[in-house]
C-alpha cells in the first residue's frame, strides 16, 4: 500500500505513517536524505555519463598497422598505361603502336604488355588499378596530388606520402635506426617529394650516387675514392687532435658533439652503413635484379627495409616521352620488368612482402593517341585523365584488377580512384589515421588527409584490394 502523502507546506511531503518528510521523484516518494544522497549520485552520474560521451565521441584510435614499411617506384614523367598495365590492342596502330599483342599472366583474364614478361608471372602478388584520375597535366601539379591527395595552389604546402611516414613511423614514434626514416634511391624528385610544412625534419635522405657502380657513393656516408681503411685513420687522427674532449670530459656540450660524432662514424664504419655495399649480395641475386641504376635501387630498398626503414622511394626517371616514345619503352619496359618483379619475388621469399606495401606509379599517364607527326615522331603527351598504378603487399591483395578505362585509354570507363582514395588505402595500410591533426607551423588547422570536396574528389577506399 502506499503511504498517505500530506502537503508538509515547505515544498515536500509528509509521510504520517513513517514521520518522515519526503521528495517525490516521479510518482515514488522518497526520504530528504534520499533525495540528497540522489541528488549526489545524480551529479557524479552526470559526470560520469559525460565522460563516457567524450569517449564515445572522441577519435578513434588508429587503424591496426597491416604494414610496416614502404617502397615506392615512381616513374618520374609519368609512364603510359597502354605500354605498361593497361594495354589495348584492339585501338590500332595509332594508339598502341608496334605492341600488339599483350600476354596473359598467372592469373586468368589479366594482360599486361608483352615487354614485360617477368611480372606477368608475378601478378597474383600484385594488383592493378586501371582507373586511377586526377585530371591535371602538369609535372610538379600532378605529383603533389598523388603524393599527398591535396590540390595544387593552396597556401598551406602540405607533406609527401614520405613525409608523412617519417612523422608517424620515423624518429617520433620510436624509430632507432642510424639510417633516416625516409630514404630516396638516388635523387629528389622535385619539391613534391617533401616535408612541406612540417619542416626539414622529415624530408628525405637522397642518397645520390648509382647502386650499379662498386662502391656505392651515398651522400654523406660513403665518399668517393677513400678507402674504409683510411676512413679510420682519419678517424684516429681526429681523436688523438681532439684535446679539448680530453680536458674537459663531463662538459655536456662535448659530450653532446662526441655521440653525434661516434653516431656519424657508426653510419660510416659500421654495421648501419653496411647496408648500402651491394658487394654482401651474392653475384647470382645482383644480376636477376638487372645490372643497371633501377635494378640495383630495388636490391638497395630491399635491404633499406630489411633493415627497418620505414619509407624507400626509388625515383626511377626517364618516363616523360614526349619523343620516340617507343624506343624508350623498348629500353626501360625491360629494366622495369626485371628490377620490379626480382623485387616482388625477393620480398615474398624473405617473408617481408606481407608487411611491405609496394607501389609503382607515376604522375599520370600518356596520351592514347600517338602523336606521330613533327616534331614528335611517335611520341605520347602528359595525360592525368587515367592511368594505373600497380600495388603490392603490406595487407593488400594481389591478383585482382580494380577499374577500367574506355577502350582507346582516355577516360576512367568503371569505378574512378583517385588520389585521395589511393592515399587513405595506404594510411589504413599502415596504421595512420587519415583525420589525425599535424601542427601547423602558423596554427592553422591541418589534418592527415583531406576532407572531400569539389576540389578533392572521392571515389572510396580501395576495399576490392584491403584484406
Amino acid at each position: 500500500m502506499p503511504h498517505p502523502l500530506q502537503d508538509d507546506s515547505a515544498g515536500g511531503w509528509f509521510c504520517p505513517e513513517d514521520n518522515k518528510h519526503c521528495s517525490l521523484i516521479g510518482s515514488t516518494p522518497i526520504t530528504r536524505r534520499a533525495a540528497l544522497r540522489a541528488g549526489i549520485l545524480g551529479a557524479a552520474g552526470m559526470l560520469l555519463t559525460d565522460r563516457l560521451a567524450q569517449r564515445a565521441f572522441a577519435a578513434p584510435p588508429p587503424p591496426r598497422a597491416k604494414a610496416k614499411a614502404f617502397i615506392q617506384i615512381w616513374l618520374w614523367g609519368g609512364a603510359s598505361h597502354l605500354e605498361t598495365f593497361d594495354p589495348k590492342p584492339d585501338a590500332g596502330p595509332d594508339y598502341c603502336g608496334p605492341y600488339r599483342s599483350p600476354i596473359e599472366t598467372n592469373v586468368s583474364g589479366v594482360r599486361i604488355c608483352e615487354m614485360l614478361p617477368l611480372l606477368a608471372r608475378q601478378a597474383d602478388k600484385y594488383s592493378l588499378i586501371r582507373s586511377m584520375t586526377h585530371g591535371n597535366n602538369g609535372h610538379e601539379t600532378a605529383a603533389y596530388m598523388v603524393q599527398t591527395a591535396r590540390p595544387p595552389g593552396e597556401r598551406t604546402v602540405y607533406p609527401s606520402l614520405g613525409a608523412m611516414v617519417s612523422l608517424f613511423k620515423g624518429y617520433d614514434a620510436g624509430y632507432t635506426g642510424l639510417i633516416p626514416p625516409y630514404v630516396v634511391l638516388t635523387e629528389l624528385q622535385g619539391r613534391f617529394s617533401e616535408a612541406g610544412f612540417l619542416g626539414p625534419r622529415y624530408k628525405p635522405f637522397a642518397t645520390g650516387g648509382d647502386p650499379a657502380k662498386n662502391p656505392f657513393s651515398v651522400e654523406g656516408v660513403i665518399a668517393p675514392g677513400i678507402s674504409p681503411e683510411r676512413q679510420q685513420t682519419r678517424r684516429e687522427l681526429l681523436g688523438k687532435l681532439n684535446v679539448f674532449a680530453r680536458m674537459l670530459p663531463s662538459d655536456p656540450q662535448l659530450s653532446a658533439m662526441a655521440r653525434n660524432e661516434n653516431e656519424a662514424y657508426d653510419l660510416i664504419l659500421g654495421d648501419a652503413g653496411k647496408v648500402f655495399d651491394l658487394a654482401q649480395e651474392k653475384p647470382e641475386l645482383k644480376e636477376r635484379y638487372g645490372n643497371n641504376t633501377f635494378g640495383q635501387s630495388c636490391l638497395m630498398a630491399r635491404r633499406l627495409v630489411e633493415r627497418g626503414v620505414p619509407f624507400v622511394t626509388i625515383n626511377y626517371k626517364g618516363w616523360d616521352t614526349h619523343k620516340q616514345h617507343f624506343q624508350i619503352m623498348n629500353r626501360k619496359l625491360p629494366e622495369l620488368d626485371r628490377g620490379l618483379s626480382m623485387l616482388l619475388q625477393d620480398l615474398g621469399e624473405r617473408g617481408l612482402l606481407e608487411n611491405t606495401i609496394v607501389w609503382c606509379s607515376g604522375e599520370f599517364g600518356r596520351t592514347p593517341r600517338v602523336m606521330w607527326e613533327a616534331p614528335w615522331n611517335g611520341g605520347r603527351g602528359h595525360h592525368g585523365a587515367v592511368f594505373s598504378a600497380l600495388v603490392a603487399g603490406g595487407g593488400f591483395k594481389g591478383g585482382t584488377v580494380v577499374g577500367a578505362s574506355d577502350a582507346r585509354g582516355y577516360e576512367v570507363k568503371d569505378r574512378p580512384v583517385y588520389p585521395i582514395d589511393l592515399m587513405a588505402s595506404f594510411y589504413e595500410q599502415l596504421g595512420i589515421d587519415g583525420n589525425a591533426r599535424l601542427t601547423h607551423p602558423e596554427g592553422l588547422p591541418a589534418t592527415v588527409l583531406p576532407p572531400t570536396t569539389d576540389d578533392v574528389k572521392s571515389g572510396g577506399r580501395l576495399t576490392e584490394i584491403m584484406g
